[in-house]
């Protein structure tokens, strides 16, 4: 879905909305806080958010999985698969399943790494233990029942930790944040601090500061027009990556979260991308929604997740997972 208007603003229909959010944070605070849940046979890393989506959980959760192949672990995602068919547990096969099957995330994750869709993400742990799993990474998991947390790191933009305020529907807030940072073992501000929101969080949780940079390839833009296209939660986000590439943006075409192109949709803006000499962009996770022969003709830009202190992600991650 794309977040409506009135969740960046307090206005009348967030305010109408209001009473139904209390009643769905305390539903789901109530649900991620019980202690009697399963444990998976390896130590469980959750990587979770404040908000319906746009944090950046999802590179934040790859950007750990490459830190902990280099401690010489062997990582495997375990998410719930959004936007797809497969209840699982199942392996994420790239050259067999489709954004139908198993949604645009996993995709991204298992060309990285072991990666599996459980609607019951127990499941997917013990199945990944099974095949060999270390340790496992929940992508969107700080809000899942069911399964012990061994680490509980939270991901806040910076820019917009909040939205309105107000938890969905009436906002895009999933619960409390004091409830849900109450949980937290650790932190991750994406960006600036805005809101000065570091000095306001519990003292026993780690804070840890990243930012997004631009791939190389994204380089290769400076100067040029684009025709930039996506389907996630903030595309503005996306925007201001390619203008701080210096790419000049010939035009825009925004779509719902997760949301399956058609031919009918992306053609078009293929064809206009051709009449006025510019270049059709997109993220990596819209990437992955098109066909093999969309996705020739379109430029992908990637963002990876640099961390300002890179010793502390490792002393986090030595907690669950202490050197061999």
């Amino acid at each position: 879905m794309r977040a409506p208007d009135f969740w960046t603003e307090d206005v009348g229909l967030a305010r109408l909305l209001e009473p139904f959010g209390r009643i769905y944070g305390a539903i789901t605070t109530a649900r991620a806080s019980r202690t009697n849940v399963a444990h998976a046979p390896v130590p469980v890393i959750s990587v979770g958010g404040l908000t319906v989506g746009g944090a950046g959980k999802t590179p934040v959760a790859m950007a750990l999985v490459g830190r902990l192949k280099a401690k010489g672990e062997r990582p495997a995602v375990v998410l719930r698969g959004y936007g797809g068919t497969l209840k699982g547990p199942v392996r994420v096969d790239t050259a067999l399943h489709t954004v139908t099957d198993v949604g645009d995330e996993a995709l991204l994750h298992a060309a990285q790494c072991p990666t599996w869709v459980a609607r019951k993400r127990i499941l997917g742990a013990r199945a990944a233990a099974e095949s060999g799993a270390t340790v496992v990474l929940l992508d969107d998991g700080h809000q899942t029942p069911g399964i012990h947390k061994d680490m509980r790191i939270v991901v806040i933009d910076g820019t917009n930790p909040f939205g309105n305020g107000y938890i969905f529907p009436a906002g895009p807030l999933r619960e409390n944040p004091n409830d849900a940072l109450g949980r937290a073992d650790a932190v991750v501000l994406m960006g600036e601090d805005n809101e000065n929101l570091l000095p306001r969080l519990p003292k026993e949780v780690l804070q840890l500061r990243a930012d997004f940079i631009p791939d190389q390839a994204a380089g290769a833009l400076n100067g040029r027009a684009v025709v930039a296209f996506a389907g996630i939660a903030r595309p503005e986000k996306f925007l201001a990556t390619l203008q701080s590439v210096g790419a000049h943006i010939a035009s825009r075409h925004w779509f719902e979260d997760h949301e399956p192109f058609g031919p009918a949709d992306i053609q078009p803006i293929l064809d206009e991308a051709f009449a006025i000499n510019a270049i059709p962009v997109t993220t990596a996770k819209d990437a992955v929604r098109l066909t093999p022969d969309q996705r020739q003709q379109v430029n992908v830009v990637s963002v990876a997740v640099k961390w300002r202190d890179e010793a502390a992600v490792d002393r986090l991650l030595a907690r669950v997972c202490p050197p061999r």
